[in-house]
This record gives C-alpha cells, sequence and structure tokens, in this order.
C-alpha cells in the first residue's frame, strides 16, 4: 500500500453527477492532497439496508484512501421509500459513468476504478461489478454510453442471496426495496452470486458475529465466484458485529 501523502485531503460536496426520479443526484469527491493524473479511483457506496443512510457515511474512508492517492467519490442514491428496484443500481451506475466522464478532470485512469460499499452498498458494489456494461442494468441519469466497468469490488458485510432471504422475511428492508408486484424472478436477479462469471478481482469483508447480514453470505459469495474462475478473497473477522469498522475498538 502507498504510503500516506502530506496535507489534507480537499472534499468537493453536493456535485450533481445525474439525475433520477425527477431529482438530481449528488455526490461528494475526495481529492489526494497532491495533484497527479492517472490515479486509481474508488466509487463509495453507503448502507442503511437500502432504507436510510447517505454519502457521508463513508467520509472517513474517503479521507483515509485520500491520503493514500486514491480519488474517491461517495455517491448517493435513490432509497426504497423513494424508488424501488432497479433505481438503486442505476443511480450508482450513473456515479460510476460521471466518474468515467469527468477522469481527466479529476486525474483518474478510467481504466482504474474500483467500486466498495458497506451492507447494503456492498450488495450494490457486488451487483455493479457483475452486471458491468450489460444494457438491462444500465439505467440513464447521464452519460449514455459510457462504460460501466470496474476493476475491482469491495463488499462489507454484503447481503448476496436476496431471493433467498426475500422468502425469509415477510417485512423489514428487503421486501421495501421491491415494488408490490415484484417477481422471484425479479428477486433472484437482485442477487450478485447469479452473475458470478462476470467479475473483476473481489475482495470480500465480513465478521462472524453479523446479527444483521450472515457472516454465510459473503462465503457463499465467495464460493460462487471461486467456482466460476474469478479472483476472490474473503477476510473473515471474529466476534466482529455489522458494521465493525465503525467501530472505535476494532
Amino acid at each position: 500500500m502507498a504510503a500516506p501523502q502530506t496535507g489534507r485531503v480537499t472534499v468537493e460536496e453536493g456535485i450533481v453527477f445525474g439525475s433520477g426520479g425527477g431529482r438530481d443526484l449528488r455526490c461528494d469527491v475526495y481529492m489526494p492532497p497532491q495533484p497527479g493524473a492517472d490515479r486509481p479511483g474508488v466509487l463509495l457506496i453507503h448502507g442503511g439496508g437500502w432504507v436510510r443512510g447517505d454519502r457521508t457515511q463513508l467520509r472517513g474512508y474517503g479521507i483515509l484512501l485520500g491520503r493514500l492517492g486514491y480519488v474517491c467519490v461517495a455517491t448517493e442514491y435513490r432509497l426504497s421509500g423513494e424508488s424501488k428496484w432497479p433505481a438503486q443500481l442505476h443511480d450508482v451506475k450513473a456515479a460510476l459513468r460521471w466518474m468515467r466522464a469527468n477522469a481527466g478532470r479529476l486525474g483518474i485512469d478510467p481504466d482504474k476504478i474500483a467500486v466498495s460499499g458497506n451492507s447494503a452498498g456492498g450488495h450494490l458494489s457486488l451487483m455493479m461489478a457483475g452486471t458491468q456494461n450489460m444494457p438491462a442494468f444500465e439505467g440513464s441519469g447521464g452519460n449514455a454510453g459510457i462504460s460501466t466497468s470496474v476493476a475491482a469490488c469491495i463488499a462489507f458485510y454484503a447481503p448476496v442471496r436476496l431471493a433467498e432471504l426475500y422468502a425469509r422475511f415477510e417485512d423489514g428492508f428487503l421486501p421495501a426495496l421491491f415494488a408490490p408486484d415484484a417477481t422471484p424472478e425479479t428477486h433472484a436477479g437482485a442477487s450478485p452470486d447469479r452473475y458470478a462469471p462476470n467479475y473483476p478481482p473481489v475482495l470480500l469483508i465480513t465478521g462472524n458475529k453479523d446479527e444483521l447480514v450472515s457472516y454465510r453470505e459473503s462465503m457463499h459469495m465467495y464460493n460462487a465466484l471461486i467456482e466460476a474462475g474469478a479472483r476472490a478473497e474473503l477476510h473473515l473477522y471474529e466476534g466482529a458485529p455489522h458494521a465493525f469498522d465503525a467501530l472505535p475498538d476494532i
């Protein structure tokens, strides 16, 4: 890993990257202390069960990675109370297209953009990586026709088998993600493991005391990727609960 740069990370807040549901969609950009070109970029996607949360949740990641020379973009997306699936995937893909379209201004190498997300954001990160450049998942929101490929994917404690999870829970965050008339095929189509052959290198991170999303979700995804011939790593932390990376003592 690169050594931290001296100076402060610059944060540009509230930049409009596209539109969805008749409104502007915004992101925050974290620029490394030192100017540069052809740097790696990271799209950061927040969690919150698809029903809450915002782009400021991953500010710590943006600053930490910015100090190491990564240009980070923390994106918002329409939550399930505003729009149903697949609006969330469409919005984060629009953010990625914006990053690539503005790679020169941001000093990013367009071929070195990774996506990273936590919890529901981890699910969206995996879906982005698995469905890159698939027309059925691209949506609109600006910069149409620009590639949505990613160089790597990082998913923290991500739900994976949405079809099985939906069948198990009649209320809560997951059913709220889908329209009332959504079919089992729709649920299955939102499950990242279905797209295992299409993935770039993937890093899966979870804890074995996660009370919200079982560590078995990440294990299942890891096995699906390896069986498909994709490159993957699974980091399983003993005693770590959900969102353990936000705890000061871990």
